[in-house]
């Protein structure tokens, strides 16, 4: 009891959110990989991990988060199942870590056009993607706008082939765009005690109103009102008659309980897109599936990206990549 009691007051001089972050660097450093900010222009930065060493002879994987916590922590625990096989890149998007723009521009095409700038400012003309819940959106837009740029493409619980009726019809958790803002940008711990029951399917434990506290001023304080500019564009209006096509080889991954964007959302995208793209069902894991299920998660993800790898990228070299491949001594 008396221990539970100094928690509150321990945490006003030590941030576990931060401590935490500052661990997941480590790692991140640890696996090679180096925080680089990148100036687009048009007064745009974006922030990005990218390989302390890049090797010619492996692919391109680039990691796309969602909204909440930033991207090491989306991540953080699945880069050593890909890091031996890509050149592994984890970027921040615009309002989310260092990244920034004071362009006006919100949607998510403008998002794929700024990670496909910083993409050619390292160098990277071909690449893999894997994009979960806003990163998806934001992969499937760079694979229609320059298809010629990607591979093969991983989308998780990304409800690209959303339409603004469904949310007026009551298929989701919430029924316009301000209850979607409270809770997919929440600002105090009842609001992010709610957003973790609807992106979790599995009951979590009761985490002490300090902690979340401190998690939403190290996580969510920052660009708040850019970031309800984000949801509000890839949300209003939002038509599937407008969505582009794509032809990449696509990897549909869902938690079969998702209440952000329902399991018949993953069904849709996969009649869409057509006979390129399959899906995958994860039983027992909601919205957060990349959370509660990590090991099957990673295990689809390798089977689509991995198993395919030596079949699907190698034919697809270009001349100049095969020349590098032949030479590259580093391996």
């Amino acid at each position: 009891m008396v221990l539970h009691a100094m928690f509150p007051k321990l945490s006003r001089c030590f941030s576990y959110t931060a401590s935490r972050d500052w661990l997941y660097r480590q790692s991140f450093s640890v696996a090679g990989l180096r925080s680089v900010a990148t100036n687009l222009g048009d007064g745009t930065t974006m922030s990005c991990w990218v390989p302390k060493i890049n090797h010619p002879s492996k692919p391109t994987l680039v990691l796309i988060h969602g909204f909440g916590a930033n991207a090491m922590w989306q991540y953080g625990d699945h880069l050593h199942h890909f890091i031996t096989h890509y050149n592994v890149y984890v970027p921040d998007l615009i309002f989310f870590g260092e990244s920034f723009t004071s362009r006006p521009e919100r949607t998510e095409t403008f998002q794929a056009q700024c990670l496909r700038k910083l993409m050619e400012a390292h160098g990277v003309h071909r690449m893999s993607l894997v994009g979960t819940s806003y990163g998806g959106f934001v992969g499937y837009s760079m694979a229609a706008q320059f298809p010629e740029a990607v591979d093969r493409l991983v989308l998780c619980c990304a409800g690209v082939c959303f339409e603004e009726n469904d949310m007026k019809d009551g298929h989701f958790a919430v029924s316009n765009l301000d209850e979607a803002f409270s809770i997919l940008l929440p600002q105090t711990p009842d609001k992010l005690r709610e957003l973790v029951k609807l992106t979790h399917w599995r009951p979590t434990m009761d985490v002490p109103s300090f902690f979340l506290a401190d998690f939403i001023h190290v996580m969510c304080s920052t660009h708040v009102e850019e970031k309800k500019e984000l949801i509000e564009a890839i949300l209003k209006a939002r038509q599937l008659s407008n969505l582009p096509k794509i032809t990449q080889p696509t990897l549909i991954v869902w938690g079969e309980h998702d209440l952000i964007f329902p399991l018949e959302l993953g069904y849709r995208l996969k009649r869409y897109i057509g006979e390129s793209a399959e899906i995958a069902v994860i039983k027992n894991a909601g919205h957060g599936v990349i959370l509660e299920e990590p090991k099957e998660f990673a295990r689809h993800l390798k089977s689509f990206l991995i198993d395919t790898q030596s079949t699907s990228l190698s034919p697809q070299l270009t001349l100049r990549e095969k020349i590098q491949k032949i030479f590259d001594i580093s391996k």
